[in-house]
């Protein structure tokens, strides 16, 4: 056994995938209407991002930031609003709805039935699951749970309490906290994940409408490359339909919130109580201050600093120095700080006693 970052390619997948099913099969079970003169028989065998569906994959378009990739993807189908339907490339064929994310959410419920059902790490009553294939040299303290499947390398130890999920993978020399719980992961060696850590449960994805929030169904998985540090009670989501992937030689603070799909660059420092909205992406090298964040959607340069308690709501050019709420450049932050001090000295010098009423 193997268990490296090298494998990945060779893992099986956490969630078994239904189908194929027809076009019209899929428009029914999402909501949507299929375009004129579509073949209603064409075969539909998964649902994957715009930026990598193929041939015979479908994906759908919700937010206009990425009408780009409209006009290269490869998928056989997108879920679109009517209005943009022109704009699919030819031989994508469109399912119309004026709601394309409740749609997407209904799609993957159809593919994956089983990913809105918990998962339970091994369904017997045997702590160690007999499929599970430990190296030598592995420890495992009472009280640690580890699930069907799951690889762990040499040298790695489990603290008590500690819950390896289904399929998980663990490099060599890592170490897992106790009351930590690992699923729909991938982790590499020298990986260190500390007391209560929460790895890979599902992200927050609704769809959100007046009749109710509809759950949006998580199949993706978390990436953890090698040298990574994990610090207690920090939360990683998997990804929706792609992987959330902390990079090479990370080290994450304690209280830090992870949302779906975002990526993290090598060597960031990502310092405690930073909430990092999905979809994100932070270049190699960042450094997010405590109690900092960022929205989803947007990308953080290498070698960006955000300060503490500073929130990115737009894009960050690397090696940018951050600060404040929105985050904007550290010498502009400064100097309107520096302007309202000099304004409120200057009323202070006017009105030592406070404004009168007739002021």
């Amino acid at each position: 056994m193997q268990p490296e970052t090298t494998r990945t390619m060779d893992h099986p997948g956490f969630f078994e995938r239904a189908g194929p099913f027809t076009l019209v099969e899929v428009a029914r079970a999402c909501g949507a209407d299929l375009a004129p003169h579509t073949d209603p028989g064409t075969l539909i065998h998964d649902v994957r991002p715009l930026s990598e569906a193929g041939p015979d994959e479908m994906s759908f378009l919700d937010n206009r930031k990425y009408l780009p990739q409209l006009q290269t993807t490869r998928s056989c189908a997108c879920l679109i609003l009517p209005e943009l339907k022109d704009r699919l490339p030819e031989g994508t064929a469109a399912l119309l709805t004026r709601q394309p994310y409740h749609g997407f959410a209904k799609a993957l419920a159809l593919f994956y039935p089983d990913s809105l059902r918990p998962q339970i790490a091994t369904p017997g009553e045997q702590a160690i699951d007999p499929t599970a294939w430990l190296e030598e040299g592995v420890e495992i303290e009472p009280g640690a749970v580890i699930g069907r499947d799951v690889q762990i390398g040499r040298g790695t130890r489990i603290a008590a309490g500690a819950v390896i999920g289904a399929r998980v993978t663990i490099g060599r020399d890592s170490y897992v906290g106790a009351l930590a719980t690992v699923s729909h992961a991938l982790v590499g060696d020298r990986v260190t994940i500390h007391s209560g850590v929460r790895i890979g449960q599902d992200g927050f994805g609704f769809a959100l409408g007046r009749g109710g929030h509809l759950k949006v169904p998580q199949i993706g998985r978390v990436i953890i490359q090698d040298n990574v540090e994990i610090g207690a009670n920090t939360t990683i989501d998997r990804g929706a339909l792609k992987d959330t992937i902390i990079g090479e030689g990370t080290k994450i603070d304690n209280l830090v919130q992870i949302g779906h799909n975002v990526i993290i660059g090598r060597h960031c420092v990502i310092v405690a109580q930073t909430g990092i909205s999905g979809s994100a992406e932070l270049g190699d090298f960042v450094v997010m201050g405590g109690q900092s964040g960022s929205v989803g959607h947007i990308k953080i340069g290498a070698g960006a600093h955000i300060a503490g308690a500073a929130h990115a709501k737009d894009d960050v050019p690397p090696g940018a120095r951050m600060a404040g709420t929105p985050a904007k450049p550290l010498r502009m932050w400064a100097r309107e700080l520096a302007l309202l001090k000099r304004l409120v000295e200057r009323d202070r010098n006017a009105y030592p006693e406070g404004p009168s009423e007739e002021t």
